[in-house]
């Protein structure tokens, strides 16, 4: 692998139709070099996160529904796949590309791997070659904390300072340092897991980061929900918990992990917030079983995130309205993290160019 020359650079930085690649070469970058450039600071996603949700509801985007790939039968954990996320984005500056990202549940208990691994494809618009490849996993997982984030600054009570969150794995930690960093007025954070040590170890994590902050490690899943104003789920769980009861008014939740919330939340809830409806009603997910039982419906929907975004539909309308985000999670918001880090790395000098041929 060869480091880009400085005319490399300039060539590519000038159009996605430079001779580099026209002639068929592709940038690579790895985890730490996405690093380098900034992605793992919350701001690059918010602000990426922001720009795909509003094409989205602007119908500036292509996005096919994502294909599952599993082979465990009837047997498998409901987070074992792998999944091919497609998506274009239109506007000033267009891309298109692929999230192909895997996920096996069982990974830190029997491998000491993470949950997720990914990579991220883009592709020129023009000429339609593949023009980056970079590693996906951290991508992935803070392009998802700042879906929260942007659902956050709609649904939430202004100033809030009490965030509760299940599950205490990466998700949760990148979950809870984006907002932090977003939300200056959070004051203390509630976790909760089957594993204490899990829980352990993240407020060790958070707390060298954000000494600030007031950590509480709950006795039970109910403790944890019931005191937040901000709820976040990010478990692996196939079986619901959390009923209506145990939310406070005026919460926020953001269903991350989205198979946590109960059937009465989606029914009894002021509001209830989708990314994308198309993406959100299939694969047996919750909204999907609410349809096919005949109780839930499009017509149920307040709005799709992207909405808020653009002013089409307001966000919080009172104090103590308890508003529930399903974030399915979309390729647009991949894909739009990725190339803004692929313009700061041909800006930055930083990652390797391969040769197709």
């Amino acid at each position: 692998m060869n480091p880009l020359t400085n005319s490399q650079v300039l060539n590519a930085s000038h159009s996605s139709d430079s001779s580099e690649l026209k002639a068929g070469k592709i940038l690579y970058l790895s985890q730490s070099e996405i690093v380098e450039l900034g992605g793992d600071s919350s701001q690059l996603y918010v602000e990426a996160v922001s720009k795909a949700l509003a094409l989205h509801a602007q119908g500036k985007i292509v996005q096919p529904l994502k294909p599952y790939l599993r082979w465990y039968g009837e047997t498998g954990h409901i987070a074992d796949r792998i999944i091919a996320m497609p998506a274009y984005l239109g506007g000033e500056s267009s891309m298109a590309g692929l999230k192909w990202v895997g996920s096996k549940h069982d990974n830190p208990s029997n491998r000491g791997l993470q949950r997720a691994s990914a990579v991220i494809i883009l592709n020129d618009t023009e000429n339609h070659y593949p023009i980056a490849v970079m590693e996906g996993s951290l991508i992935s997982a803070m392009r998802t904390a700042a879906v929260t984030a942007v659902a956050t600054r709609y649904l939430a009570n202004e100033n809030f300072q009490k965030v509760a969150c299940i599950g205490c794995g990466l998700i949760a930690q990148l979950q809870l340092r984006t907002l932090i960093e977003q939300f200056p007025s959070i004051t203390s954070v509630e976790l909760y897991d089957l594993y204490p040590t899990a829980a352990e170890k993240l407020v060790n994590t958070l707390s060298t980061r954000f000494p600030h902050i007031n950590y509480r490690i709950a006795a039970s899943a109910e403790e944890a929900v019931r005191s937040g104003e901000v709820v976040v789920t990010c478990t692996v769980t196939a079986k619901p918990y959390i009923p209506y009861e145990w939310l406070q008014k005026g919460t926020f939740v953001s269903n991350v992990s989205i198979m946590d919330i109960q059937k009465d939340v989606f029914l009894k809830a002021d509001k209830v917030i989708v990314d994308d409806w198309e993406q959100s009603n299939r694969e047996k997910k919750i909204i999907n079983q609410l349809v096919l039982e005949g109780v839930f419906s499009r017509e149920d929907v307040h709005a799709e995130l992207g909405e808020l975004v653009i002013g089409q539909k307001p966000g919080r309308e009172s104090s103590e309205e308890i508003i529930l985000l399903n974030p399915m999670g979309m390729a647009i918001e991949d894909i739009a993290c990725a190339q803004i880090i692929y313009e700061k790395a041909l800006q930055e000098n930083v990652g390797s160019f391969l040769s197709l041929y």
